[in-house]
């Protein structure tokens, strides 16, 4: 029995040590792969190839992506992994018309950009000149020489600040087919009400209203209109009540008349 033991532990020896000598060539192996690996991460962090090559914009409508770009301050020179995603997102949010952006990377040489710009919701006039002005309230003053938006009101009289301010959250408050009725809002203030507006939209209609109640009204301008002759012209007035004002009649109260909707 002894002798057979021996025997069999004889044998089994050589089977030990070539399972080492493999486990050893394994080890081997991988200790030279991340030896090589370590090196090629060396040799392209070090080199051109790890420099960003692209920069992907996404979002972006009002500012180009060589605006972008230049505002990012990245170069081909740039590292990729010296990239500061938070501090490109703060250079970007300088631009008056971003609202957000978020700054990703995608191996091995390329910057992602997702931006959300502000909207404009309208034009300023002054000196003659045509301003954007944005959901934010903020009248682009160095872009005057932007295109006019189609269905972009216009705005006259209205100056930075709270007025400005309240008239764009009201705007943005509307629903497209309001909206797009809008032509020009002047600002006409009275010794009655301050916040007082005069609306001419784009059917030839005029309307009398009151900044603070003028969102809330506005929604039932469809329906108001679609009441009145289209061949009669004249001021529609939402300050109290629902009334319209043919302009032909105007110094007469046979001229007057309650339009129906939300009073």
């Amino acid at each position: 029995m002894q002798k057979g033991k021996v025997l069999t532990l004889e044998d089994r020896i050589p089977k030990l040590k070539e399972q080492r000598r493999k486990k050893a060539n394994r080890r081997l192996i991988l200790l030279l792969f991340m030896f090589f690996l370590l090196i090629l991460c060396v040799i392209y962090i070090q080199s051109p190839l790890s420099h960003v090559k692209t920069i992907e914009f996404r979002g972006n409508e009002a500012y180009t992506d060589k605006e972008l770009a230049l505002a990012t301050e990245i170069s081909t020179k740039t590292n990729i992994w010296k990239v500061d995603k938070q501090s490109i997102e703060q250079k970007l949010m300088k631009l008056p018309e971003l609202k957000e952006a978020e700054v990703s990377l995608k191996l091995p040489n390329t910057v992602m950009v997702n931006v959300r710009e502000h909207r404009r919701i309208a034009y300023i006039v002054k000196d003659s000149t045509f301003y954007p002005v944005m959901e934010n309230g903020t009248v682009l003053k160095g872009a005057e020489e932007a295109p006019l938006t189609v269905n972009a009101p216009v705005l006259a009289g209205f100056k930075d600040g709270k007025i400005l301010d309240e008239m764009c959250k009201a705007l943005v408050s509307l629903p497209a087919e309001v909206y797009n009725t809008i032509s020009e809002i002047h600002y006409t203030p009275q010794k009655t009400d301050k916040f007082h507006i005069s609306l001419f939209m784009n059917d030839g209609f005029e309307v009398s209203a009151s900044l603070r109640t003028f969102a809330d009204k506005m929604i039932h301008y469809p329906s108001i209109a679609s009441q009145l002759d289209p061949k009669v012209k004249g001021v529609i007035d939402l300050e109290v009540g629902s009334f319209f004002r043919a302009y032909e009649k105007e110094e007469g109260d046979e001229g007057v008349e309650e339009a129906e909707g939300e009073g």
